[in-house]
């Protein structure tokens, strides 16, 4: 009977045993309530709870995201933007975190995202459509700085946010992507103003570095020809002075063999006997 008794004993002790075994997850933290009661924190790994006096709840402590649900805002300039944003925030892992985001916050996701859409439209309705778009970053920036100061009690880390869209109404959009086609287009046209004026200053510098060529080639051949006559003067001056005639002459006989032309020249006259000293050849004397 004893024996029976110890079994039974055994067997209820081993059913409490494994039935209050609660495992936690990496991912997870878990907070330990006796009857209704905080009593401890539970890390992840092996926990052991007392069967139906204690009870474990396990908190996601890993990031998540809201998305904060497309709505309707009045900017400044009076148009409504269809605005939507996501929210990224984690459960801090800590003790405290973990039970502030259970006991001084009811359902935090559905917080965060209440929160996000009123200050959306606290932020976005101080602004004009043109600055709501192009003043993303500070929307950013503005949003997750108020979640963080709001949500500071609740153990609640905002890790960022994100504008996903800022939609005017249909027919604002027909007219700005009309506005942008025709600023585009003006910049094209200033653009190929712009490059067929460089061509044309091209041409025109190529031009004037041709002309300038010309110019110096010609000097260059005056000067080179009024050289020449310098030399042809100073030979002159040297070899045949008071004799310019004879060396007229002379040029035109060699202008004339250079091209095998045939001449005549009257014998026993100057050029012949200036030829035969200048080819060391004296003349042929006369016969009696």
């Amino acid at each position: 009977m004893a024996t029976n008794i110890g079994i039974v004993i055994a067997v209820i002790v081993l059913i409490l045993f494994f039935s209050g075994i609660r495992i936690v997850r990496p991912t997870h933290r878990g907070l330990v309530e006796r009857l209704g009661k905080y009593k401890r924190f539970a890390h992840f790994g092996f926990n052991w709870i007392i069967p139906v006096i204690d009870r474990i709840f396990q908190i996601n402590i890993t990031e998540v995201m809201v998305d904060a649900q497309p709505q309707e805002i009045i900017t400044n300039d009076n148009l409504n933007a269809r605005v939507d944003a996501q929210v990224y925030f984690k459960v801090k892992e800590d003790e405290v975190s973990v039970k502030n985001s259970q006991y001084n916050v009811y359902n935090y996701q559905w917080q965060i995202v209440n929160l996000a859409r009123t200050t959306l439209r606290n932020i976005i309705g101080t602004l004009t459509l043109k600055s709501a778009n192009s003043e993303r970053g500070k929307i950013n920036s503005e949003l997750q700085k108020t979640l963080r100061e709001e949500t500071k009690s609740w153990g609640i880390d905002i890790v960022r946010t994100e504008l996903k869209e800022i939609d005017p109404p249909k027919d604002v959009q027909e007219t700005m992507n009309k506005v942008v086609k025709a600023e585009n287009e003006k910049i094209a046209a200033i653009d190929f103003a712009t490059a067929t004026e460089t061509m044309a200053d091209g041409a025109r510098r190529a031009e004037i570095k041709k002309a300038e060529g010309i110019r110096m080639a010609r000097i260059l051949e005056a000067e080179g020809e009024a050289q020449a006559i310098k030399l042809v003067n100073e030979a002159a001056n040297q070899y045949f002075i008071g004799n310019a005639q004879l060396l007229r002459r002379l040029e035109t006989v060699e202008k004339s063999l250079a091209t095998n032309a045939k001449i005549i020249v009257p014998a026993n006259t100057e050029l012949i006997n200036v030829i035969g000293e200048m080819a060391g050849v004296l003349p042929i004397p006369k016969k009696a």
